[in-house]
C-alpha cells in the first residue's frame, strides 16, 4: 500500500491506497479538506461557523451539509437533546476555545435548543442554515466522520478500489485485505481492550481521554447541561459510513443502543467509566477476556 500523510482539521490523517495517488487526486483531496475547514472550523476567524458566532442570519452551506444536518436532527431527538451542535459555546467557556487556551473562564453552559434556534433547507444548489441568534456551531460529533466519507468518495471517483482513510479515531476501509484494528484502552493508551476486523465499513471511536485538558474536562459534553460526561469512558461503532458511525459513537454516551437501533444499523462496543463494557451481538468475541 502507498500512504499519504497530512495534518488537517486538528488531527493527523493518512490515506493508504493500492496505487500511488495521482497529483490531481492529491490536489483534489487538499481542496476538499480545506473547503470543509473553511466552512466548519470554529478555530479560524474566516470560517462560516466563525461568522455564525458573531451574528444571526442565513448561512449558505455546501450540498454535503444536508445529510450532516439530517443526522444531527435525528441524534438530538434520540438523545433527548444531549447531542446538539450548539454545545460549542460551552466548549469555549470550559477552555477548548479557538486559541486552545485550555483555561476555563466560567461554569458549563447549557446549549440553546436546536429546534428553537436553528432551521435549515436544502436544494440542488446546497443548504441554507438559519440561526435565530449568534451560535457557536460545533460539528465535532459527526463532522470528521463525514469528511472521511467525502475523501473516500473522492478516491472512489478517481478509480481507486482499495483504500484506507484514517483520520485518527475515524477509519473507512474499502477493498483488499480486511484491516485489524485495536480498540485503545481509554485509561492506558499502551493497551487495547480488543480487536475489530474492518472490511468495507467504517469504524469510529470516541473517548474521554482524547482532547482532555484538566480534571474532568474533555470534549464530550452533554448539551443539556454543557458539562463533560462521566459515566461512559469510550465508544466504538461500526457502520456502513463514517459520518453515521461517528455520530452514533457520540450518541452512545447518552442513549441506549436499542433507542439508536430503531433508526440506524450499526455494531458497537461501549466501555463505562467503572470498567464494564457492553456490545452488540456481532461484536461478541472482539473484547479480550
Amino acid at each position: 500500500m502507498h500512504t499519504l500523510g497530512f495534518e488537517a482539521i486538528g488531527t493527523q490523517w493518512s490515506l493508504s491506497t493500492a496505487e500511488p495517488l495521482a497529483p490531481e487526486t492529491r490536489a483534489a483531496v487538499a481542496e476538499l479538506v480545506d473547503g470543509y475547514d473553511r466552512t466548519y472550523s470554529r478555530f479560524r476567524s474566516d470560517s462560516t461557523v466563525a461568522r455564525m458566532a458573531r451574528a444571526a442570519g442565513n448561512w449558505k452551506l455546501p450540498a454535503s451539509a444536508a445529510p450532516l444536518l439530517t443526522l444531527f436532527d435525528a441524534l438530538q431527538r434520540l438523545t433527548d437533546g444531549a447531542v446538539n451542535p450548539l454545545v460549542g459555546r460551552s466548549l469555549e467557556v470550559l477552555g477548548y476555545d479557538a486559541g486552545y487556551s485550555f483555561q476555563p473562564s466560567g461554569p458549563p453552559l447549557r446549549a440553546a435548543g436546536w429546534k428553537d434556534t436553528v432551521s435549515w433547507t436544502a436544494d440542488a444548489g446546497g443548504s441554507v442554515l438559519t440561526t435565530a441568534a449568534p451560535v457557536t456551531f460545533d460539528i465535532g460529533a459527526a463532522g470528521k466522520g463525514q469528511l472521511v466519507d467525502l475523501v473516500s468518495a473522492l478516491l472512489a471517483e478517481a478509480g481507486l478500489r482499495e483504500y484506507v482513510v484514517d483520520a485518527g479515531s475515524d477509519l473507512r476501509q474499502a477493498g483488499g485485505e480486511p484491516l485489524r484494528v485495536a480498540l485503545e484502552h481509554p485509561y492506558d493508551t499502551t493497551r487495547g481492550i480488543g480487536v475489530v476486523t474492518l472490511s468495507d465499513r467504517a469504524l469510529c471511536a470516541s473517548a474521554v481521554n482524547r482532547r482532555q485538558w484538566g480534571d474532568g474536562l474533555h470534549h464530550v459534553l452533554d448539551a443539556r447541561t454543557g458539562a463533560p460526561v462521566d459515566t461512559v469512558a469510550a465508544t466504538w461503532v461500526l457502520a456502513a459510513d463514517a459520518m453515521t458511525a461517528d455520530g452514533l459513537a457520540t450518541a452512545l454516551f447518552f442513549a441506549e443502543p436499542q433507542a439508536l437501533a430503531s433508526e440506524f444499523e450499526f455494531d458497537y462496543v461501549r466501555m463505562f467509566s467503572d470498567g464494564r463494557a457492553d456490545y452488540s451481538p456481532a461484536m461478541a468475541g472482539v473484547l479480550f477476556t
